[in-house]
This record gives C-alpha cells, sequence and structure tokens, in this order.
C-alpha cells in the first residue's frame, strides 16, 4: 500500500518517506534551463481536467518535483460547483478511515471535519474542494498527495510554461479556444501534454479525422512541434499506486526527448517516439474496442476462449484503420499492443461494456457515469463509424471484389455502433458477430490493411 506523509518544507510524498532530491533536481535544473529559467523564475504546469489520469499525472509531477519550491509550481483545474451525493461522501468518509496516513493528514491539515460533517449530511462537499486535500472524483479509492487547485481557467493557464491536457476529447477544442483568448499577449510559446483519448469526425469539405492534439493546434495556434501526446499501457490508480508501469511521449523530437527524461520516474518509464498520429488514433480505437471486450467478457463468464478470439478481430480491425490514416504507421506490438491490451483488460470503458452486458446501465443513461467520469469509446464509436462509412473513402471489397465503405469490412466497429449510437440491437449482438460465419479471418483484414491499398491521405487533412 501506498501511503503519503508531509516533509519538513510542506509537500507530500509517496512511500511513506520524502523522496530524494538530488536525482530530481538535477533533472528540474536540466528542464529549466532548456525553457531560459533564471534563478527565482518558477516552471509552471498547469493541468488542465480533473479526471482520473489528469490528476494522477499532476499528483506526479508535485510528489516529485513539489518539495523545490522556488524552482517548480504546478495547479490543476477545474470547474467549481460539482457536488458529491450523500452515498459519495459516505464513501468517502470510510476511505478516509480506513487509511491511518491519510486520516493523520487530514487532522494535521484541520481538514477532517468537514469529512464527518459531509457524512452526516451536514455539509456539502464539492469536487474541487476535495482535491485540494487529494480526492478525485473518479477515483475516491486512491488518495493523492493535496494539490493546488483553481476552478478560474484564465489563473490556471495564462503564465503556464507546461499545459497538460487531462480533458476528455469531447471537451478539449472547446476548452482551449477559451484558453487561446488568454493567450494572445503572451510573448513565449507554451508547451502543451495532451493525455486525451479520442477523436472528432469531420465530414465537410471532406471526411477527415480530427485528434485532441489538432483540435488544440487549430484552437492556440500553437506550433505543432509544441504540442505532444502521452499515452502508454497504464490504469491511473495503479500508477500512482507505484505499480510498474511505462508510456511514451510523442511528437517533435525538439521537446519529446526532454520531457520524456524530465517525466520519467523510477516505477513510471516514459520513453519517446515520433509515431504521433498513430499513437493518438490508437488511444482513441482502444477505447472504442475496449467496450465490446467489456461486453463479451460479462457475456461469455469471462471465457478466455472468448476473450482471445474478440481479441483478434478487434486487433485487426485496429490495423485495418490505422493503414487508413498513415503509409507506414508503427506496429500493433510493444507499448502500444501494451497500451490496447490493459485498456481492455481493465478500464473504465472496458467496464462499461461489462455494466452494459449485466444490465446495471443502458445506453440511454449517456455516456457520462458517477464515479467514473466520461466514456470516451462512446463517442468514439460514433466519429469512428461515421467517418469510416463515407462513399468518397469506397476500398475495393476483397471477397465481393466491389466498391464499398472501409467500415463495411469493420463487423465489430459496426456492431457497437448499433448497439451504442443507433440502440437498435442488443449487447448480444456483440457475440452474434464474433459467431458470423462469414466473417474473414483476421490475418485477411491485416494483409489487406498492410498492402497499403486502402492508405487515404485525406484523412488527416494531407493534400
Amino acid at each position: 500500500m501506498v501511503s503519503s506523509v508531509q516533509g519538513e518544507d510542506g509537500s507530500m510524498h509517496s512511500n511513506g518517506s520524502v523522496h530524494n532530491s538530488n536525482g530530481a533536481e538535477e533533472k528540474l535544473d536540466e528542464f529549466r534551463s532548456l525553457l531560459g529559467k533564471s534563478d527565482g523564475d518558477l516552471l509552471k504546469i498547469a493541468s488542465v481536467g480533473a479526471g482520473a489520469w489528469g490528476s494522477v499525472f499532476a499528483a506526479l509531477l508535485q510528489d516529485v518535483y513539489g518539495q523545490f519550491r522556488e524552482k517548480f509550481q504546478i495547479r490543476i483545474w477545474r470547474r467549481p460547483g460539482r457536488s458529491l451525493d450523500r452515498s459519495t461522501a459516505e464513501h468517502l468518509f470510510e476511505v478516509i478511515n480506513s487509511r491511518e496516513d491519510v486520516l493523520r493528514r487530514l487532522i494535521r491539515r484541520c481538514a477532517y471535519l468537514k469529512y464527518v460533517e459531509g457524512r452526516l449530511g451536514d455539509r456539502i462537499l464539492y469536487a474541487d474542494e476535495i482535491l485540494k486535500d487529494g480526492f478525485c472524483l473518479n477515483m475516491i479509492e486512491t488518495p493523492l498527495c493535496p494539490l493546488k487547485v483553481v476552478t478560474n481557467l484564465q489563473e490556471a493557464v495564462w503564465d503556464a510554461d507546461i499545459v497538460i491536457n487531462g480533458l476528455p476529447s469531447t471537451e478539449t477544442r472547446e476548452v482551449f479556444e477559451e484558453i487561446s483568448r488568454y493567450w494572445k499577449e503572451r510573448i513565449t510559446v507554451p508547451i502543451i501534454i495532451s493525455l486525451a483519448k479520442g477523436i472528432e469526425a469531420a465530414l465537410d469539405p471532406i471526411p477527415r479525422i480530427v485528434t485532441p492534439t489538432q483540435m488544440i493546434q487549430c484552437a492556440t495556434s500553437v506550433p505543432v512541434e509544441n504540442i505532444l501526446y502521452l499515452g502508454g499501457p497504464n490504469i491511473a490508480s495503479e500508477i500512482y499506486n507505484k505499480e510498474y508501469a511505462n508510456a511514451r511521449i510523442c511528437g517533435a523530437e525538439k521537446w519529446r526527448k526532454p520531457l520524456a527524461k524530465f517525466l520519467r520516474q523510477p516505477h513510471f518509464i516514459v520513453w519517446d517516439n515520433s509515431d504521433l498520429v498513430t499513437h493518438e488514433v490508437m488511444g482513441g480505437l482502444k477505447n472504442v474496442y475496449a467496450i465490446g471486450a467489456g461486453m463479451v467478457a460479462s457475456l461469455t463468464n469471462e471465457s478466455a476462449t472468448s476473450k482471445s478470439v474478440y481479441f483478434a478481430h478487434c486487433t485487426s480491425e485496429m490495423i485495418f484503420i490505422t493503414h487508413l490514416l498513415a503509409e507506414n504507421p508503427e506496429k500493433l506490438a510493444g507499448p502500444l499492443l501494451a497500451d490496447t491490451y490493459v485498456t481492455l483488460l481493465k478500464g473504465r470503458n472496458a467496464w462499461y461494456g461489462q455494466m452494459l452486458a449485466k444490465g446495471d446501465l443502458s445506453p440511454d443513461m449517456g455516456d457520462s457515469i458517477k464515479g467514473k467520469g466520461m466514456i470516451q469509446g462512446v463517442s468514439a464509436v460514433g466519429a469512428f463509424y461515421e467517418l469510416l462509412s463515407q462513399p468518397s473513402l469506397n476500398v475495393l471489397h476483397p471477397d465481393q471484389n466491389k466498391p464499398v465503405a472501409p467500415v463495411e469490412l469493420c463487423p465489430i466497429l459496426k456492431t457497437l455502433y448499433k448497439i451504442l449510437i443507433k440502440r437498435e440491437v442488443s449487447v448480444q449482438a456483440i457475440l452474434q458477430a464474433l459467431r458470423d460465419e462469414t466473417m474473414n479471418d483476421p490475418r485477411e483484414r491485416i494483409e489487406m490493411a498492410q498492402s497499403h491499398a486502402f492508405y487515404r491521405p485525406s484523412l488527416l487533412s494531407k493534400p
């Protein structure tokens, strides 16, 4: 179990001891020098959005670098006004009292009483209020270190050297359009690290995909070389609990290599990669197919055989789709495959699929779920289906020898669209799709994709 204690400087550190500052301070100084920081000039990081991964990512940085108050500052923005209901307040109180280190911390900070009052129903607790004490609304059972929380977006980002996008892809464009208004007068160009996994489909004037980094670039006009994507095989709570994990930061070489070094920790290894497109698209695709994985797991009582059949088909569709978007995408192997695997195995999208299959949730309830946040795979199903069903993108069907929309070669994606978006078939349809005797061998779909015959440069707005 991970514990947290307070160092003499007031900062919180995981694992029950103050971090060894030597290596961390050297990394901090090295990165500050790349930004041209002078003594007394803080490296300022703003994390926008307070979902599970965004909150954990901010807390990881606070744990390592927060002790250097003269050199480093991180703050996290979330919207104000989100209240906890009585059952959540009661559960949070149970979590607090089950963790002696957290209980002692709150008592020392004179913050415990409000949770007692929240438990009794004598006080309303708010999400931004509890986040200051290290509790993320979407991840109550994993207490984090205390964080500096601001509810004014302009205050959070106006002078930030690095902005972390922890928003759902469905909110990224709107929020960064607002941020751009606060940056009109700034001289230095910020670095933006996007954690968002999802896409939008733009159909006019030509069908194309829009990724979160593209949304950010369009909204802010920040140069592409300053916008990066970080993804990897990770479950937010497990990473904060110091389970060994790795990730990739993708983008232009100018910043990805220095950032990989700056973000790396003993339990969280960060590599760098130039293939931004494949990693970001896969980040959206894995959430699509994770929902189906959860359905299959629940409907077959966790049948390993059924789940492996689903895995074979869904990964072949993912490979096919990425070859539509990039001429030579990175192979679905290594960390990229591991990221897909862990998302299909465990995560909010897989959980959502399981709950749908069990009847505990229904598509009519929407894709923002209490205690879990936004289920990003739902909107991604709609976006990928709409995009790949456009006649202008037709490809030659290998068996029927006639032009068809690319989505016709992705039966699982089609089925998920019918279940989640059209709501015209039941969850059982996912098993029927797997058992369709006319379905091609997944290997054939992969070979088709790798022939490069289906590459469509226009999908990424390339000439």
